[in-house]
């Protein structure tokens, strides 16, 4: 407690000397114990992906584009102008545009606890990024951005069941079901309300350094909620 204030750069060196790889690391220790523990049992689990919005320059960087001639700020654009190269122009559903990156996140049901987190840039489909967080085995719950062949791949790569929503034209759409599948998922969304929606990092590393740092956050206080005895790690 009487010990110096850090300065503004502590936080930036200190992630520099842990790195992305070893904060894995750390995550997968703590989420192997839980698993040992029983509080992630990987018998349901819920995905989903949400943006992390660029506040870096981004309305700078438009406001260029536009005096260079450019009529829109997409992809193809950000990459002239954008400091970050790293981000991109994604849409999440139909109308929600965001310049950045995008966060994906497997919930185990059991008890609420993220089981696996990663990044990517906001562009990339939901669906395409499951082999990323997918758990192994259970079954595996989201919304209609995980509906394809693609994903159907990786859940049976995975030894999982498929418990996505099937979008309205695809065939054995059984809205009864999906009715019942939406209210099923709807108490872990709240997992997400939690997590920062914004960013002020450059680079993809960065952003899942962010990502698996919030998630261990988000571990550590579901243990003090849920009351848990102290986790055994393996030596």
């Amino acid at each position: 407690m009487h010990d110096a204030t850090p300065d503004f750069s502590y936080f930036s060196v200190l992630r520099k000397r842990i790195g992305t790889e070893r904060l894995s690391q750390l995550f997968n220790t703590i989420r192997d114990g839980m698993k040992r523990k029983g509080v992630i049992r990987e018998v349901f689990s819920f995905v989903d992906a949400s943006s992390m919005v660029s506040k870096i320059s981004t309305w700078e960087e438009r406001d260029k584009a536009i005096k260079a001639g450019q009529e829109r700020f997409d992809n193809m654009v950000a990459e002239k102008f954008a400091v970050d190269n790293d981000a991109k122009v994604g849409c999440k559903g139909k109308t929600k545009y965001g310049f950045g990156y995008k966060r994906h996140v497997c919930v185990d049901r059991t008890h609420g606890f993220i089981n696996k987190a990663d990044a990517t840039s906001a562009e990339k489909p939901d669906g395409e990024c499951l082999e990323l967080v997918c758990p192994d085995g259970g079954m595996v719950f989201g919304d209609k951005g995980y509906c394809g062949e693609k994903v159907a791949t990786v859940v049976a790569k995975k030894n999982c069941h498929s418990g996505g929503i099937k979008r309205n034209n695809r065939k054995g759409k059984d809205f009864r079901h999906d009715k019942w599948l939406t209210g099923v998922r709807m108490p872990f969304e709240g997992v997400f309300s939690k997590l920062c929606k914004k960013t002020r990092d450059r680079g993809l590393a960065k952003q899942k350094w962010q990502g698996l740092f919030e998630a261990i956050v988000h571990n550590a206080t579901r243990l003090v909620t849920i009351g848990t005895t102290p986790l055994e790690y393996a030596s």
